[in-house]
């Protein structure tokens, strides 16, 4: 094994990731066409309905009764970042904003002291399936940002840039790859700081692709993940694909793809390295913070739910745009 791969693990449901990243799945759902009401044109018989995240036919419902997705639920000590490779999302918060993105598009949200949000997603065809992938991937607040308020940032996909080599794409999502910067995240992000080494590339590698990752500092965690592919190689050792390898960040690194296409997603960071408290969608540094929160959310419902329901979408014709809470409405080009 070359001396620039520290560990592999093969992946799982959610993915292992490191400080100061906390969490990240991946959702791939082949979702069929839509009933008319934004839902599945299929019955939902012999699923879990309100906790269905077995595939079956190929989709999942998660927590959505009628609508695929996630209604209204709290997060506060962190951030969400979610990027929408194929379908649509419609968000919703505590703080009366909204949006509707998706198909190249990334939504961050900072959540710091405490809101609701939902995250359904709407089947708008009619005449053809509805197929959804998106990645979901928590970054870590430190202490002295837990409580900022809460803030939430489209990244269009229009916005983001690519570093594009003969077979090879890379989203850059977060930090900066040969030169190329990505999008300012959130003013309170961990990776707005460029010192913290953020990066979220994002690759796409046809058959046979080579690419070269660029160094990182000391002490920095590096994490990337192969969830496509037949085979890649890095720095020459083959490795099969659903697998989370630890890479070494001051290793130079050539990454080349197999006979088939190949995709991957890069998660690193500088680590926060405070110790982390969490119960379910509140991450904070030590217990009592967190049964400080269960009672702030108790009392407050972090601002209480302006919608009228749990499940709120955007309807059938509106198209992609955002919606913040000082009433700014954002439309994409």
């Amino acid at each position: 094994m070359t001396s620039a791969i520290k560990d592999i693990k093969p992946l799982g449901f959610p993915w292992v990731t490191q400080d100061p990243f906390l969490f990240c799945v991946f959702h791939e759902d082949f979702y069929p066409k839509g009933n008319g009401s934004l839902g599945p044109k299929a019955s939902l018989e012999g699923r879990s309905i309100g906790n269905d995240f077995t595939i079956k036919d190929g989709w999942r419902m998660y927590h959505g009764s009628t609508i695929p997705g996630f209604p209204s639920h709290p997060h506060r000590g962190f951030e969400t970042v979610t990027v929408v490779n194929k379908g649509l999302v419609d968000h919703a918060d505590s703080l009366g904003s909204a949006g509707r993105f998706g198909n190249g598009d990334v939504q961050w949200m900072t959540a710091g002291k405490g809101v609701q949000h939902s995250e359904m997603f709407p089947l708008l065809n009619e005449d053809r399936d509805n197929p959804l992938e998106l990645f979901q991937i928590w970054l870590n607040l430190p202490r002295s940002k837990k409580m900022t308020e809460p803030y939430f940032r489209m990244l269009w996909g229009n916005t983001i840039p690519y570093f594009k080599a003969p077979g090879v794409d890379v989203q850059i999502i977060a930090g900066e790859f040969q030169m190329i910067k990505a999008p300012d995240p959130t003013p309170d992000s961990w990776a707005s700081d460029p010192g913290n080494e953020v990066a979220i590339w994002n690759f796409k590698m046809n058959p046979g692709g080579e690419v070269q990752i660029p160094t990182a500092s000391e002490g920095v965690n590096r994490s990337l993940y192969f969830f496509e592919g037949d085979r890649i190689e890095i720095n020459g050792d083959s490795l099969k694909d659903h697998r989370a390898i630890e890479l070494d960040p001051q290793a130079d690194v050539t990454i080349k793809s197999g006979s088939e296409k190949a995709r991957l997603l890069l998660l690193q960071g500088k680590p926060i390295s405070e110790p982390v408290a969490q119960y379910g969608p509140f991450v904070m540094n030590e217990q009592q913070e967190i049964q400080q929160t269960i009672f702030d959310y108790q009392r407050t419902q972090f601002g209480g739910w302006p919608w009228d329901s749990a499940d709120p979408t955007h309807g059938k014709e509106k198209s992609r745009f955002a919606l913040y809470s000082d009433g700014k409405e954002e439309i994409p080009e």
